[in-house]
């Protein structure tokens, strides 16, 4: 745990970033929570219910006018949030800023579950900008279902103040995994195509109101993340104190997610061929794993000597810097990971930090799912007004 002298610099010399920064680019730290699955089972949680819980992270990208289907189908893994505040006076949330949904939703005090009662609760009575619209909504999970009815509030991030954004207050939300999580609610950053229809999400009304100097929003992640420090978020703009050399830009695909093109992928030296016909790739900064298409999955754990236990897919510690790194071609650029990015320590048990998918893209292109494992090692760069997504080594 860091002692708290390096803690209270750490914040002081964020804050003279954000100065540093400029009017119209807010830099937001981001926190690293413990997994879930450490979360529930120091609450007692029975180990047996904790196996029962996992589905398939591609249901996140399966869509219709009726439902949004949405993040956390990774749950058991950590998650990276920060601050916002709804409503005047404003109240104060902790969401994940998750570029694989476009929703914003917290919990409210219309919701008596427990999952909401043990998080911060909106209370629209105490905010004076709050107006009711009076629809209501579900947000499907792998899990359970979470309804909300939708209001206008302010929503503020520092010194971004959007006026009159819809936003999800929680009626129903399902106690596990919701229960135990270390944030509040989850702010979507991807196209409008996934959001409720009908209304704005708030990155168009951050562009609409004049709020952002770019059409533009970037993300670091730490190495070696704690929960007082895990990363940035930073809206309106770039910082190239956080990372080095050249950016790879990647065009956006399809206009939905922030879904781009993987030309190849190798291991080690040895291209799979795997993308040999294209496969598409989703930067989403609301998933922790690198999602594998299924049907590489046993090829690609084979080629890693790796088998799957109860603790996952799991490697010998010491084996860890002999392991091959992991490379995608994007745009024509190597990307790679090395294995001390993609294998995750837990307390002496090293994990293979994948899970796979059987979604493929909507166009039939294999499906993979960058996550934070990948988005630790590649600071990214979200252009709203050029439809492409960037890439540089992090800092």
């Amino acid at each position: 745990m860091d002692s708290p002298a390096p803690r209270a610099m750490r914040w002081l010399v964020l804050a003279l970033l954000c100065l540093q920064l400029g009017e119209g680019i807010v830099r937001i730290p981001l926190r690293k929570s413990k997994s879930v699955g450490e979360l529930m089972r120091e609450k007692g949680v029975p180990e047996g219910v904790l196996k029962g819980l996992k589905g398939d992270p591609g249901r996140k990208y399966q869509f219709s006018d009726a439902v949004a289907y949405e993040t956390l189908t990774n749950y058991l893994n950590s998650f990276y949030f920060g601050e916002i505040s709804i409503g005047t006076p404003p109240q104060n949330f902790l969401v994940i800023f998750d570029t694989g949904s476009a929703n914003l939703w917290v919990p409210s005090t219309y919701c008596q579950d427990p999952a909401c009662v043990n998080h911060n609760r909106f209370n629209s009575s105490q905010s004076s900008t709050f107006s009711d619209i009076g629809v209501t909504y579900t947000l499907r999970y792998g899990f359970g279902d979470v309804s909300v009815v939708l209001g206008y509030d302010t929503v503020t991030i520092q010194n971004i103040i959007v006026r009159n954004q819809e936003f999800g207050l929680t009626l129903d939300e399902p106690s596990s995994p919701f229960y135990y999580l270390d944030f509040d609610g989850i702010l979507g950053m991807a196209y409008p195509a996934i959001a409720i229809s009908g209304y704005n999400t708030l990155i168009q009304n951050m562009m609409q109101q004049s709020q952002l100097t770019e059409s533009i929003f970037s993300f670091y992640f730490s190495r070696n993340p704690t929960y007082s420090y895990g990363g940035e978020v930073i809206l309106g703009g770039i910082d190239p104190q956080l990372y080095s050399g050249e950016i790879t830009w990647a065009p956006v695909v399809e206009e939905v997610y922030w879904k781009i093109g993987i030309e190849e992928f190798a291991i080690g030296s040895s291209a799979t061929g795997w993308c040999s016909q294209g496969c598409h790739g989703i930067v989403d900064t609301g998933t922790f794993l690198l999602t594998i298409p299924g049907q590489y999955m046993s090829a690609f754990l084979q080629a890693l000597g790796v088998e799957e236990n109860e603790d996952g897919f799991v490697v010998n510690c010491n084996y860890v810097p002999s392991m091959p790194s992991l490379s995608f071609v994007i745009s024509g650029t190597q990307l790679v990971l090395p294995p001390s990015v993609y294998v995750l320590n837990n307390n002496g048990v090293c994990t293979v930090a994948v899970e796979s998918t059987y979604v493929s893209s909507s166009s039939g292109q294999p499906l993979w799912i960058l996550g934070n494992i990948f988005l630790r090692q590649y600071y990214s760069i979200f252009d709203i007004a050029n439809n492409r997504v960037g890439f540089a080594l992090s800092a």
